[in-house]
């Protein structure tokens, strides 16, 4: 297999010899590690790496890879951490616009006819910034001798993989987890890691999200080995029944061996939050492993106010009944459905007290730290925010945790944001995508299945969202069709079906809107409604605003349809840079960096400020989320 740079201008190529996207269980060595939280089985690799800056493809290193290649003209960077923030290439804003608008006439491969390949687009940009990166590194004792595989947990925009002048691999999508196997080419020691990331691919399409354009490895890099059986996905499906006391849970298992001689059983315990054993199962490790657990009497509910997980824990033992491996993730019993067209939760309305939650930090850019995290969790409970949607991408799988462990209802949103091939001053979707262009349906059904895939476990996730801004189209409907094939147990969201009602009743189980006047909710909650309605953004929070937010909040009193909404934005997008005068530190906007086209300060949108100091605005925020907990 040899890589292809022609790759980046071919929406129908977005993985090669990428692994299945699956759970994101942890893993141990074995039940002590487990206990403590520690595995022997994981290595990061975040750190100092070698790196050189291109301007675009053709003044790259092209041999870089290779193990005899003299990097003595490299210089470093950090991992994790965009390149932009390291002071390569240059930091730019930019919202509804394609970044490259009023410079190259570009459009995408195939909306325009199935001729129009647009060969060469990016492969042999005067602009595409090229990353190369490189990693010497040796294994960990607790991953030698066994599989070995990479997790790239945040890699923008599109990236090839090489280990020890071997081709890995190449992946796409920003904002989840790109994995590939390195057992065929890994050694013990002196291995060479390198890595090759691009600012621009077709995927930059799909990632026309609001936000600063950022490039490069900005989330976690990390080694992890498979043991001679390895517990590849886990899916937990946690059922509640109507009468809302009796939890059922059924397990389904994949499991990887070695070799067709690495027999094994394994033992699948469910655990309450102080943990006592509820129940146990066993069976023989198969490549399938299915089990039903009794139902749980008295179940205690997951909700906001009372986040109760259960741990389900998986382990692997090997004939003489050594633990080889153990896994784990939290689960938690909740229901949420649609009833006389009103969408409950545990039997009760559910009400969003909602924001929209760009990962950010003024000092990192979108690489943020557990502590930026935490402070947003409590943020979010002090000022009676119950609900985020990850807009408009998933977020660091730690975040998850923390919505999970605090009771933070999630709106799980998929990485598509296309509103530059069609949102112009009146929708104009000729060349929109994926719309239902046929070239462009694997790419974005592969973007669902993957946000589907890493966080189906977690019970915070109450709605799965398509994406954001990106019209509608056969294509949009396709994503709708997988998410309910898969999982029942949760609603599908989509606001765009407003813009061609001949998918009203395949695409979005919810009416979404975004910055509907409450005239306007009250005229389509009167006039024989379909669906439940929420308003994915509402309240544009720019200067020292959210005036205004009573009239919404009145509305949860006269409709029961009515079931609240998202704020537009939870935080600033700015970032720390010294004032060419003064020398302070100071925050910086859209347009401070000499950036065009920019929308300039439409990336301060947030409750708080990018320091994370609470504007005046959270007050009113506070108050009125507050009057319905």
């Amino acid at each position: 297999m040899q890589p292809d740079i022609k790759w980046l201008d071919d929406p129908q190529v977005f993985r090669v010899g990428q692994l299945p996207a699956h759970s994101d269980h942890k893993i141990y060595g074995n039940e002590e590690e487990l206990e403590q939280k520690e595995s022997s089985l994981c290595q990061s690799l975040n750190g100092t790496w070698q790196f050189a800056y291109s301007v675009n493809p053709q003044a790259r290193p092209e041999d870089f890879y290779k193990t005899d290649y003299n990097a003595e003209g490299f210089g470093e960077i950090q991992v994790p951490c965009h390149i932009e923030m390291a002071g390569y290439d240059k930091i730019h804003y930019i919202n509804t616009l394609y970044p490259w608008e009023g410079k190259v006439y570009r459009r995408p491969a195939y909306a325009l006819g199935a001729d129009r390949t647009e060969a060469g687009s990016f492969s042999e940009a005067d602009y595409n910034p090229v990353g190369s990166y490189r990693k010497v590194f040796d294994l960990a004792e607790g991953l030698r001798g066994k599989r070995v595989c990479i997790r790239f947990e945040g890699v923008e925009q599109a990236v090839y993989v090489w280990l020890n002048g071997q081709f890995v691999g190449y992946a796409e999508d920003s904002f989840t987890p790109s994995e590939f196997d390195l057992t065929p080419y890994i050694k013990d020691e002196n291995n060479l890691l390198a890595v090759e990331v691009y600012k621009n691919s077709t995927a930059a399409y799909l990632e026309d999200q609001d936000f600063f354009r950022f490039s490069g490895i900005y989330r976690d890099v990390v080694l992890y080995a498979k043991p001679r059986l390895h517990v590849e996905d886990v899916w937990a499906k946690p059922c509640l029944t109507e009468d809302l006391r009796t939890g059922n849970l059924d397990v389904q298992l994949q499991i990887s061996s070695e070799d067709a001689e690495a027999e094994g059983r394994v033992r699948i315990i469910l655990k309450d939050q102080d943990g006592q054993v509820i129940e146990e199962q066993n069976a023989a490790a198969a490549s399938e492993v299915k089990v039903a657990f009794e139902p749980v009497k008295a179940v205690v509910l997951w909700e906001n106010k009372n986040p109760y997980l259960y741990k389900l824990i998986v382990l692997l033992e090997d004939k003489q009944g050594n633990v080889t491996e153990a896994a784990s993730c939290d689960i938690g019993f909740r229901r949420i459905e649609i009833k006389d067209k009103v969408i409950l939760f545990n039997g009760r309305r559910l009400i969003i007290n909602g924001v929209n939650r760009h990962e950010w930090s003024a000092e990192g850019g979108r690489c943020i730290t557990m502590q930026d995290m935490e402070w947003d969790i409590e943020c979010f409970k002090r000022n009676h925010i119950n609900a985020v949607r990850t807009c408009h991408y998933p977020d660091q799988i730690a975040w998850y945790d923390l919505c999970d462990r605090n009771g933070i209802y999630m709106m799980s949103e998929t990485n598509l944001e296309s509103h530059g091939s069609w949102q112009k001053f009146i929708p104009e979707p000729s060349w929109n995508v994926p719309g239902s262009v046929p070239e462009w349906k694997e790419v974005v059904v592969d973007r669902a299945r993957t946000n589907f895939e890493t966080f189906k476990n977690h019970p915070s996730i109450l709605f799965w969202s398509l994406g954001n801004e990106s019209y509608v189209g056969d294509n949009i409907e396709a994503m709708q069709a997988f998410f309910k094939e898969k999982d029942s147990s949760r609603l599908v969201h989509y606001e765009g079906v407003i813009y061609d009602r001949a998918y009203e009743d395949t695409v979005s189980e919810v009416e979404s809107r975004m910055y509907a006047t409450p005239d306007e909710i009250v005229e389509y909650l009167e006039n024989e409604p379909k669906k439940p309605f929420i308003l994915c953004e509402y309240m544009h929070d720019m200067g020292n605003s959210i005036g205004g937010m009573k009239s919404y909040i009145d509305l949860l009193d006269r409709f029961e349809m009515y079931q609240g909404g998202f704020i537009w934005d939870y935080i600033d997008q700015a970032v720390y840079a010294q004032d060419k005068v003064t020398g302070n530190k100071v925050l910086c906007y859209g347009g401070d960096f000499d950036d065009r086209p920019s929308n300039y300060e439409f990336s301060g949108n947030g409750i708080v400020f990018a320091d994370r100091t609470e504007k005046p605005a959270i007050q009113e925020v506070k108050y009125y989320y507050g009057l319905h907990e």
